[in-house]
């Protein structure tokens, strides 16, 4: 039986309410998908590359046999154990359960609702409509919580944010996906300044936002810019999500 290479994640939506500190304010989802490993992805990019590491150090270079949603719970376990900064859950569960999924976190470290969709029509439509640019790892010590905003307005708004994009990766509405990955980004710059630097920010504005349904960085402070887009975008990779 031929093995599979573990998979990577990506968070389209939502990011950072898998912290209780976050969702503890106020509710909300975060949208993650499954992805086939067609290329190693850079570290320190957003694409849960440390949680990968860890998972492969656990169990190959291969997905692990039992229920997905237990194997994500040991691999939060396994590294968060003694961690100062715990990872959040939306990592674990991206990589290791198929599909795409909306994670609904309500002031805790686990979601307290799950919806997954393994249609193949709608992750071939999500796959067809997500482009991956470079922009650049983040560098060695970056700190992205130097600086929180965690008013009530701006995390809800986060949380909307997923909320919608599930809503439109169901209808396979391009439109109303890019303006979800756009409000997330914005409300991370307003939440936590320090994610999005001020050169990741006029990438974005300048060559994304005017000419795209929406975009967003695949992590904090780069990585890749993730676009929304039913037409080729220059410079782009293509990802697959895994069902």
């Amino acid at each position: 039986m031929k093995k599979i290479r573990f998979p990577y994640r990506i968070c389209i939506a939502g990011g950072w309410m898998d912290q209780p500190w976050v969702s503890e304010v106020h509710p909300g989802s975060v949208v993650v998908a499954q992805i086939w490993p067609t290329i190693d992805f850079n570290d320190r990019s957003g694409m849960a590359s440390s949680s990968r590491s860890v998972a492969i150090e656990l169990w190959g270079n291969q997905l692990p046999a039992g229920d997905p949603l237990r194997m994500a719970q040991l691999l939060f376990g396994a590294e968060n154990y003694q961690n100062t900064y715990v990872s959040g859950s939306q990592d674990h569960i991206g990589l290791l359960k198929p599909g795409v999924n909306r994670l609904y976190y309500h002031g805790s470290y686990w979601p307290q609702k799950i919806e997954t969709s393994i249609d193949p029509e709608i992750c071939d439509w999500l796959s067809s409509v997500i482009h991956l640019v470079p922009l650049g790892p983040r560098p060695e010590g970056y700190n992205p919580l130097l600086v929180k905003h965690l008013e009530s307005d701006i995390v809800r708004k986060l949380g909307e944010a997923g909320d919608r994009c599930w809503e439109s990766i169901i209808r396979k509405d391009v439109i109303a996906l890019g303006q979800s990955m756009k409000d997330t980004f914005l409300a991370w710059k307003k939440m936590l300044p320090y994610t999005v630097p001020d050169w990741v920010l006029n990438e974005l504005e300048t060559n994304y936002f005017p000419f795209y349904p929406g975009a967003i960085t695949s992590g904090s402070g780069g990585g890749y810019v993730m676009v929304a887009s039913e037409n080729e975008v220059p410079g782009a990779m293509k990802i697959k999500v895994k069902y």
